[in-house]
């Protein structure tokens, strides 16, 4: 840092690009590029309803949810194994949407989550938890892992074993 204020010293046209490559050392790559996307529950129901021979990874979750979040890192580490796979991992957040710059976003950040996150806007959880699973009470966390020809719906936390485990099961 003392050479950066020095330098800032004897050339001062050097100011502003020491603060940027300051700021870019401070900044966390990994995660720079997540993306959150806002969806309703039409949304929702389209990915829900992709009928064809990839397999499906859609997980109900929340930052306040302590299973969920002890679980997210298994969903991660399948996503990253699975993007040259026929293999689509979604994270569908039931966090409150107004608080999403303060808990989910920091959230990803600190957990290096690149894995897509789409974040449910559509807080009637009644008008359309029916429509992932019919038997679904809506407790989290929730999976539903799917493809043209099987579903399974599993209302608990997963461990890693049962997660590649049910994945491998239907992508077989």
């Amino acid at each position: 840092m003392g050479t950066i204020i020095r330098t800032w010293v004897l050339y001062p046209e050097m100011k502003y690009l020491s603060v940027l490559l300051l700021f870019f050392l401070l900044s966390d790559f990994q995660v720079a590029g997540q993306n959150v996307a806002k969806i309703d529950s039409d949304d929702l129901l389209e990915i829900l309803g992709r009928k064809n021979d990839t397999t499906y990874v859609v997980n109900f979750w929340a930052t306040w949810c302590s299973p969920c979040v002890k679980e997210i890192g298994f969903f991660e580490e399948l996503y990253q194994e699975s993007q040259a796979k026929n293999i689509e991992v979604f994270l569908v957040s039931l966090d409150f949407p107004d608080r999403a710059d303060k808990q989910l976003l920091p959230f990803l950040r600190e957990k290096y989550i690149e894995a897509p996150v789409l974040l449910m806007t559509d807080l009637d959880y009644n008008s359309w938890i029916d429509q992932v699973d019919p038997g679904w009470s809506g407790a989290i966390p929730a999976t539903l892992i799917y493809n043209r020809s099987v579903r399974i719906f599993l209302e608990q936390e997963l461990t890693r074993d049962e997660l590649f485990s049910y994945v491998n099961q239907i992508n077989n």
